[in-house]
């Protein structure tokens, strides 16, 4: 599904037709193939908040992703706020199972969790809740407890997980009723290790080193949604890559495909995600509406495989 809004591109007279993807292949979530991440949004002015949201909405972006962790829980309030447009026409995400010092995926806690985000976002129901880091003393059997309570109670309607590896999602899908939609992982032009491995298979270089379980062909075999998290960053939270000396290589082809394209940068590098055949989200996490405007044109253009491997191989990966 292609709807058009109206986002002037650097021409000042172009729009952009944000696109859509079925999350969790289900048939029931029409999400916006770019998504904004609100965990920086914690003390922001809530005018400030309304014109972030604003921008996001009429770039055609419905899809708002949250942490009950984010800003202590400020993220979640500040939105709850501000937003102020009809319920039933965007997609609310949180996660949960982040605590001070450990992760919790207790039922007491996982219910609790989804209720607190409740109270903040100001909403009676949570379309998709997901496990935020994988919990090594998870118990399958209590997880599902949780979600099929909050499903049951109509407080949450899917469910999914963040930063899981296939077996990690197999074992809890396991035991849940409800099939797992989305997997939060992060991905970038400058953190590509969910499919490095697989173009370098069977080889004697770091690439080849599967670090994920092949992530991104279980989620694709198994329709969940992969949402990529720090979409312009490199490391853990690292910094940016667009502009950094620490990538002169890749930022002078971003560069030149964004001259090309005329978009920024920035977009041609949500765009190198968004071209991937598995469909994947980007959640961006800017607090800036004119930096949503601009990623957003990012929906407008679609890269050729030789330029997506140009990018690939100026990020200073190698093919075989």
């Amino acid at each position: 599904m292609v709807l058009r809004v109206f986002v002037l591109k650097n021409s000042g007279k172009e729009a952009t037709e944000m696109k859509y993807i079925d999350l969790g292949t289900l048939g029931k979530i029409n999400a916006s193939a770019i998504a904004l991440g609100c965990m920086r949004i914690s003390g922001k002015e809530k005018k400030d908040v309304e014109s972030l949201i604003s921008a996001a909405l009429e770039c055609g972006i419905n899809f708002f992703d949250h942490a009950d962790i984010y800003g202590g829980g400020q993220s979640e309030e500040i939105f709850g706020e501000a937003f102020c447009g009809k319920r039933d026409e965007v997609i609310i995400q949180s996660k949960c199972g982040i605590r001070k010092g450990f992760f919790d995926f207790s039922k007491e806690h996982i219910i609790s969790s989804a209720e607190g985000s409740l109270r903040r976002l100001k909403t009676d129901y949570l379309d998709v809740l997901l496990l935020h880091r994988p919990d090594t003393l998870m118990e399958p059997e209590e997880v599902a407890e949780a979600f099929c309570a909050l499903e049951k109670s109509g407080k949450v309607r899917f469910f999914g997980v963040s930063n899981q590896n296939p077996a990690q999602m197999a074992l809890l899908q396991k035991y849940m009723p409800q099939k797992i939609v989305a997997n939060q992982l992060q991905f970038s032009l400058a953190h590509t290790g969910m499919i490095d491995c697989g173009l370098t298979v069977n080889m004697k270089h770091d690439n080849s080193v599967n670090r994920d379980g092949g992530a991104l062909e279980y989620c694709r075999l198994n329709g969940i949604t992969i949402q990529a998290w720090s979409p312009v960053m490199y490391g853990f939270f690292g910094g940016v890559f667009i502009g950094s000396p620490k990538y002169p290589e890749l930022n002078r082809e971003l560069e030149r495909r964004a001259n090309e394209k005329g978009v920024s940068p920035s977009a041609v590098a949500v765009a190198w995600i968004m071209r991937h055949p598995a469909k994947i989200q980007t959640i961006i996490g800017t607090t800036n509406p004119f930096r949503v405007r601009d990623y957003a044109t990012a929906a407008d253009i679609t890269l050729t495989r030789e330029e997506w491997y140009s990018l690939y191989k100026a990020a200073g990966n190698i093919l075989p």
